[in-house]
């Protein structure tokens, strides 16, 4: 009877160390999942900033062209 047991015991931890070793691969597949989000997150974050800078930049051009250079009114006589 205590071999039945043994091996009873022998088959569930064999399980359970399997069962271990599935969720360690899950959980690892989860990290690479993650970090590969990170990534592609700081990526896009980089591209919008840069977008933002140069629409900011080709805006301050465009105001600039636009408002004409100012030049003195030329000095114009009274009539007395």
């Amino acid at each position: 009877m205590g071999k039945d047991r043994d091996e009873a015991q022998a088959r569930a931890e064999a399980q359970f160390q399997k069962q271990q070793e599935a969720d360690q691969a899950v959980k690892a597949e989860r990290e690479t999942q993650a970090a590969a989000v990170d990534v592609n997150t700081a990526r896009l974050k980089s591209l919008r900033l840069a977008k933002e800078a140069a629409n900011k930049e080709a805006e301050a051009k465009i105001k600039q062209s636009k408002t004409p250079a100012k030049t003195k009114p030329t000095a114009t006589k009274k009539k007395r």
